[in-house]
């Protein structure tokens, strides 16, 4: 599953030693919104909870993020990093993308449809949804 904005990116510097840094956002508790009853909910409801909760759910997560003065990738296993921010070609976009493998119980538990993200998203108007299922090969894609 992929997850894509076109937004600034995540927020990735140059440290003092030349070496690239970004926020930890995948590996660590988002502690504006972790357990604090009252913090802000998602439009839907739900409480925040940050990428790191999606990161740990995963077999793999890979964390590719584009901004302005470069882009970079990182791959996560089971919410713990197993590659440095590796750079990838600059395409003159800006923004982040999440691409992740729920860990499997959690896949065998439903079976997604071309509904269940367009349903999941109603609470955000400026989104769009595109469901592309390429388990069997097959293009089953929904909005």
């Amino acid at each position: 599953m992929s997850v894509k904005d076109d937004g600034r990116g995540t927020d990735t510097r140059v440290d003092e030693h030349g070496r690239v840094t970004k926020k930890p956002v995948m590996a660590t508790k988002d502690l504006r919104f972790f357990d604090i009853p009252e913090a802000e909910r998602l439009p839907d409801g739900h409480p925040r909870r940050g990428m790191s909760v999606v990161a740990a759910l995963s077999e793999w997560l890979i964390h590719t993020n584009r901004r302005l003065n470069g882009s970079w990738s990182q791959r996560y296993e089971h919410g713990v990093p197993v590659t440095d921010l590796e750079p990838v070609g600059v395409d003159g976009t800006t923004g982040t993308c999440v691409s992740f493998l729920p860990d499997e119980t959690l896949r065998s538990r439903w079976s997604l449809t071309a509904g269940d993200p367009a349903r999941w998203s109603e609470c955000w108007p400026d989104l769009t949804v595109r469901l592309d299922d390429q388990r069997d090969g097959g293009d089953r894609s929904g909005r």
